[in-house]
């Protein structure tokens, strides 16, 4: 029987390094985020935590489609159907996201704002329930935290905006998404501005990002065996 990793305690998802403890982790960072958006404040506040929630969901849904549903696929006898729903989740997101982006002054952006933490809400439930826990009923727990530590590796060099176009599975989302990481990056800096010499630090590390992310994602799927 299928158990949800949401009240389960760190020993039993393979300690606080494992990548099921990584996930919750952001799931509920987001949640907390969202329900502060919700709570309202000034402009200037909601603006920046909405960047903020933007940021974590797309650098963390990449991870996801890079590392873990690829995993998943290959383990799983359910693993194309139960990945294939949180890709259309994903895009869902992604799409509206981007809808909001495009238009800061329609009168509708709050009302999009809302369908968006309704489709994260959705999405964590259906990962913490269904798809999360297949992977604990596969790897032990060293090889959940090295799943953990590529996927974090993933993440730190992931795009952070909705870029619509770029395709949901591996290796097409890394060979178009992880370039566009080093715009993303860039912009998401844009507000406190700074001096040349740190974006051009931002673009070398962006740079070395994208490399780490092809070395650890083909060693990740090179290494046999579930512990």
């Amino acid at each position: 029987m299928t158990i949800s990793i949401t009240r389960r305690d760190s020993a039993a998802l393979g300690g606080d390094g494992s990548i099921l403890m990584r996930q919750r982790r952001d799931h509920a960072r987001l949640d907390t985020m969202m329900n502060r958006w919700l709570a309202g404040g000034t402009d200037e506040e909601l603006d920046a935590l909405w960047q903020d929630i933007v940021q974590l969901v797309f650098s963390h849904a990449f991870a996801e489609e890079t590392v873990l549903w690829p995993l998943l696929r290959r383990v799983s006898p359910h693993g194309e159907e139960l990945t294939g729903r949180v890709e259309e989740e994903h895009q869902a997101i992604n799409d509206l996201v981007a809808r909001v982006e495009k238009s800061p002054d329609d009168p509708r952006r709050t009302e999009w704002i809302r369908q968006a933490f309704d489709l994260v809400r959705q999405d964590i439930r259906d990962e913490e329930d269904e798809l999360l826990p297949r992977l604990r009923d596969e790897f032990g727990d060293r090889r959940l935290r090295r799943i953990g530590a590529v996927w974090e590796a993933v993440r730190a060099t992931a795009p952070t905006r909705p870029h619509p176009g770029v395709p949901r599975r591996p290796p097409g989302n890394a060979l178009r998404g992880v370039p566009l990481s080093v715009f993303d990056r860039l912009r998401d800096l844009a507000p406190v501005g700074g001096p040349a010499t740190r974006r051009a630090s931002l673009i070398v590390s962006g740079a070395a990002g994208a490399a780490a992310v092809v070395f650890c994602v083909v060693r990740a799927a090179r290494r046999p065996g579930r512990r």
